[in-house]
């Protein structure tokens, strides 16, 4: 193809489409560049956990799913340091903390289906004519002023131009997997840290329903274990490592698992290049922020395109080192916050547990903190 584009994006999925539709309205020519789904693809049984921010980003760009069903409103948060003890039948000891929204209608957070965000973005770039959209496998990378990789955490791109992805690997695989419960979930993203594990149901299929998400991540050789099991056996697991919070749980499709990692691209930025969304970061999920920060770049970096010079060309370094720098203390604060904890929750020993516990039950008597914490987990409003 001999088409010059003003911007270029790789990769087609949720980063990279809500990218493509920022920059359409401000009247650029984008080429978006994605792989053809496989027909043999399972189902897909991803969730999200989106937070204020995010959702006034996706509103803005006309893609955010209104069905409740499919963007299940938070209003409670709970989050329990468990002893794995009461596995095996000894008397539980924990503490929990828990947020709650002040408002009838206030939500902490939304947990979105994945497949169904996806397809509102596919419906809104139906409708955006200023991205044109091309199939990776025979037009890998179209010119362009400005090329921007949202490839995921496994860039092909980002490997051929040689620039570096610093990667601590976690000793765990979280494994995620959909239930129907017995009792519903009340709108409550309920949260276990059981030693090495941790354990997260999250509120799916409406304020009424009876489906979570389940993210769980675990040690590699139990990890194995776990997802060679029965479906049956699988959701008796479950049950009992969260104390049959739910009831009886059923499995829903095919459950899948994918090893974690702490990962840093140095640099973001050349010039003519800049990365975005897992393909410039990864972290652990037990906070659940991973796509919040993914949609903070490209917000980010559409505004820093937005306002520059009219003289400034869209793949001027100087330009895109303001994007770089504007991202990397939030980034990186993520990173270190996601770290502390699991270090911190993953510490066996009795006294690290003793300390866990004082502090969560500290926190959960002071009301003005944990509303502060409540508002820095929504982020703040994104530009775009």
């Amino acid at each position: 193809m001999n088409t010059h584009f003003d911007v270029a994006i790789l990769g087609g999925g949720i980063v990279g489409r809500t990218l493509a539709l920022l920059l359409a309205r401000e009247q650029l020519r984008v080429a978006l560049v994605e792989r053809p789904a496989r027909p043999d693809a399972a189902p897909d049984i991803r969730a999200y956990a989106l937070n204020a921010a995010s959702r006034a980003l996706l509103h803005s760009v006309r893609a955010w799913p209104d069905d409740e069903r499919l963007a299940t409103p938070v209003r409670t948060m709970w989050v329990a340091d468990a002893d794995p003890a009461a596995d095996r039948g000894a008397a539980p000891e924990h503490a929990a903390l828990r947020f709650d929204a002040t408002q009838p209608d206030e939500a902490l957070g939304w947990i979105v289906d994945v497949p169904a965000l996806e397809q509102r973005l596919h419906q809104a770039l139906h409708y955006q004519h200023g991205v044109q959209r091309l199939d990776a496998t025979t037009d890998p990378r179209p010119r362009a002023a400005l090329t921007v990789v949202c490839e995921g955490r496994h860039s092909a791109t980002r490997a051929a131009e040689g620039i570096a992805y610093d990667t601590v690997p976690y000793p765990h695989t979280a494994i995620a997997a959909r239930l129907r419960c017995e009792r519903p979930h009340g709108t409550v993203a309920r949260q276990w840290f059981r030693g090495d594990e941790i354990l997260a149901l999250l509120p799916l299929d409406g304020t009424e329903g009876q489906q979570v998400a389940m993210v769980w991540s675990v040690p590699h050789a139990r990890a194995a274990h776990l997802l060679a099991l029965s479906a049956d056996a699988l959701a008796q697991a479950v049950q009992q490592a969260c104390a049959h919070a739910l009831g009886t749980m059923t499995l829903v499709g095919q459950p899948a698992g994918w090893p974690l990692q702490r990962s840093l691209a140095r640099p973001w930025v050349r010039p003519g290049l800049a990365l975005a969304g897992d393909a410039a970061h990864a972290m652990h999920p037990l906070a659940g922020q991973g796509l919040n920060v993914g949609l903070g770049d490209v917000a980010e970096l559409a505004r820093v395109l937005r306002e520059r010079e009219y003289w400034r060309p869209l793949g001027d370094l100087r330009l895109l080192r303001r994007y770089e720098r504007a991202r990397a203390a939030p980034v990186a604060a993520m990173l270190a916050t996601t770290d502390t904890l699991h270090g911190l929750f993953a510490r066996p020993d009795t006294g690290a547990a003793a300390l866990r516990r004082w502090g969560m039950r500290a926190v959960d008597r002071l009301e003005p903190l944990k509303r502060w914490l409540i508002q820095q987990a929504a982020g703040q409003p994104l530009a775009g």
